[in-house]
């Protein structure tokens, strides 16, 4: 081979080699580039994701999550409207510790629903004659239609809101709204009139002009929903895993012509006929037969084979999809027969959700993504199922089942703010969450989880006789009280009318008693006071003497009567009121028992003497009996247990009704057992005691003795229960005995042994 050849064959090699790596830094730069664009993608995708698990609704919430403020659930951008917040337009100074409303006299034509919410207002312990004192200003122009189709649609609404005379570009006002917007555009924003720096308590609010933090979203309601009482739950029996019929079910109309939802004129892609019932038909408006599209027939046939309340109360998931506005009746109907709601409506703000967690009773779903629906329905397990459902029994029940609740569901909300702005106090998101909920609690009183309010107040001074109260009267504020000492020990409230020995007897046995920390005895009668200074502390015979505060109702309470056997809450340090008439012919064992009782169901009473109520066909009216029988629906709170913070719900109760127990200087037991029965509806307890509870004889005459006294508490039953709006009280048959509650038999016959030995 010679040099050329030679010199040829390196050239070719080096040149191959030059090639080769070309090939190679392209290669690499090409997997640069692919691994580059796949890592782009995946971040973005999982941008996506993020973004649409935050949309989405969690499957369930934590009991932290619970206790903090629950999330608003956002489905659009932010309010564009007026900028207003309760610090820039509200005016904090005109309320005080306890704001009051005032409702404007009504002039003009008013809506039947409008009329029942101003009167609800007015009769409630919120509201106030002197409109000097308010905190908050009802209008009594008919603002709930503001559509100028409607027949109740209330002309130049504007103008008769700058002619109040309080009005001040709507400070301080709450102004209620359930229809805005009218054909064709029905525009979310066309009130009609400018509400300025009023509150806006309205239906079918929308993200994009809704105020943050400011403005109220309310649930859309019929005309034909009751002012007050309501339906009750449906399902608050259902088995787990509560299985129904159809998996999920809608039935409503569809549009043809004009706005509205068209979501609705896709649903029959997903109907079945069977698990998933989902019907519409356009057979609505006076032109539907002219306008009919090729579906129609079609749809108005299956939409006839079904009926729509047995629809809601056989199917496990409702939808509910917009219509022509935001809102839908369908919520409201949806939540009274147990049926999850299955949300088809972006943007919309769901009622109160500035305080209700609706994470724990709703499912949110996506317009853009209806054929989705199914699929995510399906997904839910059935304990989610159960937990769901009976969510929304409870909302339901506390604060969507009358124009009543609706209404102070609102103005809650509304003091809660003016109390975190004064005070920095709220109730925890779980009060708003669980039972008996935000009406069945005061803001001042049992605001968090803890069993006594916080703070601190001196005892009120004497005041001077007034004159009677008028027919109205504003209910007085219970003071808060101090923390308690012990959780494990309870307060005698005493109520005397007369010194006796079996008063003397019964402080002997109190003294005795393994659990009370300190007797309260409230002294009403026209007589002075005894002197009890020798019972200023009382001792057992094997325990420390207890403390005894003697109050004068005369003086502190004037005009009272029975009503100011529970006046004194300042003076009770423990969550347990043992709530004693100075005649009890209670033994400390017997004391004892009812507090461990009372232990376990505090939110109830608890206590010896039982009455009970019954239909009377021939007067059309509730009856009161004292007889002694099988069934029971109240416990006299002359020998019972009752929670302290239930003791204040009564002092704030609607003035009308304590005003009645004034009046008749009787009943205030009748309305106590009414009140508890409608916050927890359940009955009162009773215990099992010697034989049969009597009364001592004294030198005054009893009131039991008196035909009158018993007119006087049918009376007051009937009216309390038109007052609820159905009949709170419920029946019992339990009787709880201290051989059989809870421990061993035989331990217990030792632990009381004296109460098989000693006779009535």
């Amino acid at each position: 081979m010679n040099f050329t050849a030679v010199s040829q064959c390196i050239f070719i090699i080096h040149f191959y080699e030059m090639q080769a790596k070309k090939r190679y830094i392209i290669l690499i730069a090409t997997c640069i580039i692919l691994l580059y664009g796949f890592y782009t993608v995946l971040n973005f995708k999982s941008e996506l994701v993020q973004r649409s698990r935050r949309d989405q609704l969690p499957t369930f919430a934590s009991f932290e999550d619970l206790s903090e403020a629950p999330s608003l659930l956002q489905r659009q951008p932010r309010s564009t409207s007026k900028p207003c917040r309760m610090e820039t337009c509200f005016d904090f100074t005109k309320c005080g510790d306890d704001p009051k409303i005032y409702v404007y006299p009504t002039e003009g034509p008013v809506s039947a629903s409008y009329r029942k919410v101003l009167s609800v207002i007015r009769e409630s312990r919120y509201a106030t004659r002197d409109p000097n004192e308010a905190c908050l200003y009802i209008p009594a122009v008919d603002t709930l239609d503001a559509d100028p189709l409607s027949p109740e649609h209330v002309p130049d609404v504007a103008s008769r809101l700058s002619r109040l005379p309080y009005w001040k570009n709507g400070r301080n006002h709450l102004i209620f709204n359930l229809y805005a917007g009218t054909w064709p555009d029905y525009a979310e924003n066309a009130l009609g009139f400018d509400p300025g720096d009023a509150i806006l308590a309205r239906a079918s609010a929308s993200e994009t002009v809704f105020r943050e933090g400011f403005d109220i979203s309310l649930p859309l309601f019929h005309k034909e929903h009751p002012e007050k009482g309501g339906q009750p739950p449906s399902a608050t029996a259902n088995t787990f895993p509560a299985p129904r019929k159809h998996l999920l079910a809608f039935k409503g109309k569809r549009y043809v012509h004009g706005i509205g939802s068209e979501t609705r004129n896709s649903l029959w892609h997903l109907h079945d006929g069977n698990n998933l019932i989902l019907v519409t038909t356009c057979r609505h408006g006076k032109s539907w037969k002219d306008l009919r599209d090729e579906r129609c027939d079609e749809d108005n046939r299956e939409y006839d084979k079904f009926d729509y309340e047995q629809l809601l109360s056989n199917s496990t998931f409702c939808l509910v999809a917009r219509g022509r506005r935001l809102g839908s009746y369908r919520f409201l109907e949806a939540l009274a027969a147990g049926c999850v709601p299955v949300l088809l409506s972006n943007g919309w703000r769901l009622p109160f959700d500035e305080r209700i967690d609706w994470r724990r009773a709703v499912i949110w779903a996506d317009e853009r993504l209806l054929l989705q629906v199914p699929e995510l329905v399906r997904s839910v397990s059935p304990e989610r199922v159960l937990a769901l459902r009976q969510q929304t029994q409870l909302l339901w029940e506390q604060y969507f089942s009358s124009i009543e609740k609706i209404v102070f569901t609102t103005i809650e909300i509304i003091l809660e703010r003016i109390s975190a702005h004064r005070t920095s106090r709220q109730r925890e998101a779980l009060i708003w969450n669980a039972s008996p909920g935000a009406l069945g609690t005061l803001v001042c009183y049992g605001d968090s989880r803890a069993h006594l309010p916080l703070g601190v107040a001196a005892p009120p001074a004497p005041r001077a006789p007034q004159a009677p109260p008028s027919p109205l009267p504003a209910p007085s504020v219970p003071l808060t009280a101090p923390p308690p000492t012990s959780s494990g020990t309870y307060t005698a409230l005493l109520y005397v009318q007369a010194t006796s020995p079996a008063l003397h007897k019964l402080l002997a046995n109190i003294a005795n008693s393994e659990f009370c920390e300190k007797i309260v005895l409230v002294w009403d009668s026209e007589r002075a006071a005894p002197s009890l200074k020798s019972l200023s502390r009382v001792a057992g015979d094997t325990r420390e003497p207890l403390p005894v505060l003697v109050i004068d109702a005369t003086t502190h309470y004037p005009g009272e009567g029975v009503s100011a056997r529970w006046k004194p809450l300042w003076a009770v340090p423990t969550a347990a009121v043992f709530s004693l008439d100075g005649d009890a012919p209670l033994l400390a064992e017997e004391l004892d028992f009812a507090f461990k009782v009372w232990q376990n169901f505090p939110e109830r009473i608890v206590g010896y003497p039982a009455r009970s109520h019954f239909w009377d066909e021939a007067k059309g009216a509730w009856g009161y009996s004292s007889k002694w029988g099988g069934a029971y629906s109240m416990v006299l709170p002359g020998a019972a247990l009752v929670h302290r913070a239930t003791l204040a719900l009564y002092e704030a109760s609607a003035p009308a009704l304590r005003h009645a127990v004034r009046r008749a200087r009787n009943c205030e037991d009748i309305l106590l057992n009414c009140l508890v029965a409608h916050l927890t509806r359940r009955p009162p307890l009773k215990l099992a005691q010697r034989r049969r509870y009597k009364a001592a004889h004294h030198r005054y005459k009893s009131p039991w003795s008196d035909p009158e006294h018993f007119v006087q508490r049918q009376s007051c039953l009937n009216t309390f229960a038109t007052a609820w709006g159905y009949m709170p009280l419920m029946r019992s048959v339990l009787r709880l005995d201290p051989i059989l509650f809870k421990d061993p038999v035989s331990t217990l016959r030792k632990k009381y042994r004296k109460m098989e030995l000693v006779a009535s």
